[in-house]
């Protein structure tokens, strides 16, 4: 427990004391003496005191209990002290040639299925140096090897990608293991016991009361979901640090069936890994590089979102993940009820005005075409043809310029067709969606860490300058889409 934590806790334990003192006291008195006299005594106070001080006393007293009110709603701001993401050794990168082979000498897929495979991967918009784990990868070591898929082999890949980033990220923010208070690691297809967070703590020898979550089967949005968590957390835990590990494991998730819908899996997906290190001090706030402003989780609970991403097994008996031909619809959708909560708190009121006003015509114009029967077919009056001539039966629907409250986009690689029908809804320029090509080119579809390794794009090529705003967007099973907007600190 840190010097800081200590005495808030103590300062917390003196004002109790305090009130509880005075509040027996005047319990005390108003037994003793009775109640009428005290009433009486500050009626004459109030009588003997100049009309100006008494004006002055209620107004004193009125800003008291505002400062109050705020001080009890505030919450301490939540800093991106700074974050890494995982590079794979060279052995463990493949070429789209070399992949294709491990999918041949997997010895379970028809001639179809490897074509089909080889189409989608060159379409993917994944380059030539993308990471595979060695559990998979092995079968290029010898033709007659297949993929190994053991417990140990997924628990060991777990451990390199997310000892290295926690590493990484202790030593760049120069945090000791000990000083951790909150752990958070998301990991959705391996959820091994003991947890991966018990073997963060085991291997860093953290304090045995880290506030350690595991989270599981939320998919690729789930780092956002872990950054929520922390920042829940900090609000109600001053002065603490929060360490929060994105990650995902292939080795056990290699599809062996020959069902089209679960084999798009086998060319999108990726190792890949980040640690990002919050804190709620203020002395963090000098040196973090971000600051978290907003967090926007919307989750789509129709049976269509429900089974757009489907971790399930095929008609023999193959597990894999099933995605849903019109994921990129279902995403859309769930993005724009997303942006429809982000909007008020990243737009300038100019284009809130718009949205209202669009709004307003929408409805103004439904109720006036149910009213006077118009636009119909057959039947319609000469009035109500010159009523329709001049009321349209539909409103476009107005798209706010989020560019106008954004500076930089972290769109979730989740594919060439989510980043393009992303950038196109939103009428993005090209440079802003390229972190999310770069992310996917480099490093593929690595699920809840992609958009940190968009960020760490922004961070070192685009250079955001103090004051600019970054939004990260991700999508994930369920179906959801998360939102997170950060604040630079420092260019």
């Amino acid at each position: 427990m840190d010097a800081c934590t200590l005495t808030s806790r103590n300062f917390r334990h003196v004002l109790v004391t305090l009130l509880f003192y005075l509040a027996s006291q005047i319990t005390f008195d108003m037994v003793t003496i009775g109640p009428s006299v005290p009433v009486e005594v500050a009626l004459e106070v109030l009588r003997s005191l100049p009309p100006a001080l008494l004006d002055m006393s209620w107004r004193s007293t009125l800003l008291g209990l505002c400062l109050v009110w705020y001080l009890a709603r505030h919450h301490h701001p939540v800093y991106l002290v700074d974050f890494v993401t995982f590079e794979p050794p060279d052995s463990w990168r493949l070429t789209h040639e070399q992949l294709m082979t491990c999918m041949r000498r997997q010895r379970c897929f028809t001639e179809e299925s490897i074509s089909f495979l080889k189409r989608i991967l060159d379409k993917s918009g994944t380059g030539q140096r993308t990471a595979w784990p060695p559990g998979i990868t092995q079968c290029l070591n010898s033709e007659s090897a297949t993929a190994d898929q053991s417990v140990e082999a997924a628990r060991k890949e777990s451990e390199t990608v997310i000892c290295e980033v926690v590493r990484n990220c202790l030593h760049r923010t120069e945090t000791y293991p000990t000083e951790v208070d909150i752990l958070i690691v998301n990991c959705s297809l391996f959820s091994p016991t003991p947890s991966l967070c018990a073997m963060v703590m085991n291997r860093f020898k953290m304090r045995g009361d880290v506030m350690a979550y595991n989270l599981s089967g939320m998919g690729c949005s789930a780092s956002l979901v872990g950054i929520e968590l922390a920042q829940n957390v900090l609000r109600s835990h001053p002065n603490k640090v929060a360490l929060v590990v994105s990650t995902e494991n292939l080795t056990q998730n290699l599809y062996h069936g020959n069902e089209r819908s679960m084999l798009l899996q086998n060319t999108l997906f990726r190792c890949g890994g980040a640690a990002m290190l919050l804190s709620n001090k203020w002395r963090d706030g000098q040196r973090s590089k971000f600051k978290l402003l907003r967090v926007v989780r919307t989750q789509g609970t129709g049976d269509e979102a429900y089974d757009a991403v489907y971790e399930c097994q095929d008609a023999n008996g193959e597990h894999g993940v099933r995605l849903d031909r019109n994921i990129v619809n279902i995403a859309g959708r769930t993005m724009e009820k997303n942006f429809t909560v982000l909007g008020p708190y990243v737009l300038p009121l100019s284009e809130q005005i718009r949205v209202v006003y669009t709004l307003a015509q929408k409805k103004l114009c439904k109720y006036l075409c149910k009213t006077f029967d118009l636009h119909k077919e057959t039947g319609a009056t000469y009035i109500n043809k010159l009523i329709s001539y001049w009321i349209p039966s539909k409103i476009p629907a107005y798209v706010p310029d989020f560019k106008r409250g954004i500076d930089y986009w972290c769109i979730h690689a989740g594919g060439r067709a989510v980043v393009d029908g992303v950038a196109n809804n939103l009428r993005l320029q090209p440079e802003h969606a390229e972190p999310s090509k770069y992310a996917l080119y480099n490093y593929g579809n690595t699920s809840s860490s992609s958009i940190w390794y968009e960020m760490d794009y922004v961070c070192k090529v685009q250079q955001p300058q103090k004051g600019h705003r970054i939004l990260q967007v991700a999508f994930g099973s369920g179906f959801k889409c998360n939102s997170a907007v950060w604040l630079c600190l420092h260019t």
